[in-house]
């Protein structure tokens, strides 16, 4: 993608050397410094005043500010970028109300754990409490959704509480906020840049470790729930090793299907809604239960299928690098607050040198792994078309291809070391039971706060981080009017993206809660489309509309490789309004209506 777009008139300086010692510098120099001290290389926002005497020098510092079409963008793409990296995703906009714009993205980022970093400019310290243009109090509407907040009370104070914010994402594993008075950029300050603090952490405490193994060693059924822990730990092949020497069958938790490599004969695959019968049935079974980085949260431990799959008299052993995780959703047995990789770890050579009970019955838990998991592939592959009333009389209607079908033909075209992002709705959602990812960083979703206009912008930052990976965003037509407007961040920025547009001209999520719980009185959910391919073009995007299913693997493997020449590309794929199980079906009741006028209405 190169650093700078040819437009720009400054070229992005490699020189990434950070100053030493205590120096005479301005507040912006300081805080641009402790940006390259952090390893800091893309900055996403838009263009303010609050901050340009910063920006003015991010080129000279080897940093490359992505101007965006909207902050909330901006923040998706730091959550991207943050994701596939494993570094911390950084962006900024105006005082004001390019701050308040932040607030959705910054919010699915805490729930996704990423450490992503909010520069916030604010009025000036002397405006502030006066109403003045563009003024609001910021840090409180952040509170409640950031790990860390550092206010700069003092100019003196820019490097040292930068820092300690950068710092703070990464030990906390979630989003900061810097709160920077804008005139606190300028002056005069003798000011010393601080190394990063990395914390190295552990494996968790050696009698949690060891009755969590005495637990193991006695199972005869153990499961292992491979959550989000084992992908931002890098621990992988220590969780590879822990269900090898187990042999035990390994469920990825919901929406991180890439937290366990789906070519292994013992992944079974995720939880949660729209997830793998297989794992479901096989987690049932299971006498142990070592959820491994996961918080198990309540969306991801639901009933499914009409399963209520979770063991109800299995222990449950809960390993998270947040203590107050544990045991706060589900009863637990035994808890490690550790790292997800060294817990792993720790765990394989204590079991090594004892004799396991699970190997007695390896050969027949092995069967029924196989088996669980042949009997869901034929269930799946034979799933073409939802089968209830509405489904049926809609798709006859249409001509359309049907989702499953075309969800089935993007995972057999999918290229390997694909980035998918996947954004809420009914298609979407489906989707979980589709994707596959042999490695990890790989699969990135809103997670429990489920926002829509998340996929595309997210694929936008992880395309940044990792120039090399195809970056594949799958939209519903709802969402995408949320965020189609960054097609112009991909045209300016020459950046590739492919986006996997379901247009199925409705809200399907809550279509089908109408159809379900209000005899299809529709209200807000039915949607006139333009051509979003010849939208995309417009914007100076690739565009194309798919309508047969023999077309979908040609055209997302051609979009891919318009990736590596900078070109984003618009499948706009024309699915029937079929509608799959909604989110919650225990969230809704039936309607009771007491006022006579309502009961006409509703009956």
């Amino acid at each position: 993608m190169g650093n700078v777009p040819a437009a720009d008139q400054f070229q992005v300086s490699s020189n990434r050397t950070v100053v030493k010692g205590k120096q005479r510098m301005t507040p912006s120099e300081a805080f641009v410094e402790t940006l390259v001290s952090q390893g800091v290389t893309h900055v996403f926002g838009i263009v303010g005043s609050a901050y340009m005497d910063a920006l003015d020098i991010f080129p000279a510092a080897g940093i490359r500010f992505v101007p965006v079409a909207h902050e909330q963008g901006a923040a998706h793409m730091a959550d991207g970028f943050a994701r596939v990296s494993g570094r911390h995703g950084v962006c900024i906009g105006q005082n004001g109300p390019g701050i308040t714009n932040f607030v959705t993205a910054v919010a699915a980022a805490y729930w996704a754990h990423s450490p992503v970093v909010a520069i916030t400019p604010e009025t000036g310290s002397m405006g502030i409490g006066l109403g003045g243009f563009q003024e609001t109090e910021q840090l409180p509407i952040f509170s409640k959704i950031t790990k860390f907040q550092a206010h700069i009370n003092n100019p003196n104070r820019m490097a040292e509480l930068s820092a300690r914010a950068f710092d703070r994402a990464l030990l906390e594993t979630g989003p900061v906020q810097i709160n920077i008075p804008r005139d606190y950029f300028y002056g005069e300050i003798d000011c010393e840049i601080p190394a990063p603090v990395r914390v190295e952490r552990g494996p968790g405490g050696e009698q949690a470790l060891e009755a969590a193994a005495a637990l193991l060693a006695q199972a005869k059924f153990p499961v292992i729930l491979s959550g989000g822990g084992v992908i931002m730990s890098d621990g992988l092949s220590q969780a590879v090793r822990l269900a090898e020497l187990l042999h035990a069958p390994v469920a990825s938790s919901y929406l991180h299907n890439d937290s366990f490599p789906a070519s292994h004969p013992l992944w079974c695959g995720p939880l949660g809604y729209q997830g793998s019968k297989a794992a479901m049935k096989l987690i049932a079974q299971a006498d142990v239960v070592v959820a491994l980085g996961s918080r198990l949260g309540p969306f991801g431990t639901l009933p499914q299928y009409e399963l209520d799959y979770w063991p109800k008299s299995a222990k449950i052993i809960q390993i998270d690098a947040d203590a107050k995780m544990l045991g706060l959703v589900r009863p637990i047995s035994v808890g490690i607050c550790g790292d997800a990789k060294a817990a792993a770890a720790a765990l394989v050579t204590r079991l090594t040198s004892r004799s396991l009970a699970c190997a007695a019955n390896k050969a027949e838990r092995d069967t029924k792994i196989r088996a669980e998991k042949s009997a869901w592939e034929q269930e799946l592959a034979a799933w073409t078309q939802e089968k209830d009333a509405w489904s049926l009389e809609v798709s006859k209607a249409s001509g359309y291809m049907h989702p499953r079908q075309v969800l089935r033909e993007l995972e057999k075209a999918m290229p390997a070391g694909a980035m998918v992002s996947t954004d809420i709705g009914n298609i979407c959602s489906i989707s979980n039971s589709y994707l596959r990812f042999e490695q990890p960083r790989s699969m990135f979703a809103a997670m429990s706060f489920g926002n829509c206009g998340y996929a595309f912008p997210v694929a936008i930052g992880a395309k940044f981080a990792a120039p090399d990976r195809p970056a594949i965003a799958y939209v519903g037509d709802g969402a995408w009017g949320i965020s189609f407007n960054e097609l112009l961040t991909c045209a300016r920025e020459k950046v590739g993206v492919t986006v996997v547009l379901f247009n199925n001209q409705q809200w399907g999520a809550e279509k089908k809660n109408h159809v379900d719980f209000y005899s299809n009185r529709f209200l807000g959910v039915n949607l006139e489309n333009p051509s979003w391919a010849g939208i995309a073009k417009a914007f100076g995007c690739e565009g194309v509309t798919v309508d047969k299913l023999a077309d979908v693997g040609p055209a997302l493997r051609k979009a891919c490789q318009a990736q590596q020449q900078g070109k984003t590309t618009v499948i706009e794929m024309m699915v029937t309004k079929e509608l799959g199980d909604p989110f919650r079906r225990d969230a809704l009741k039936l309607p009771k209506r007491l006022l006579e006028k309502y009961k006409a209405y509703s009956a």
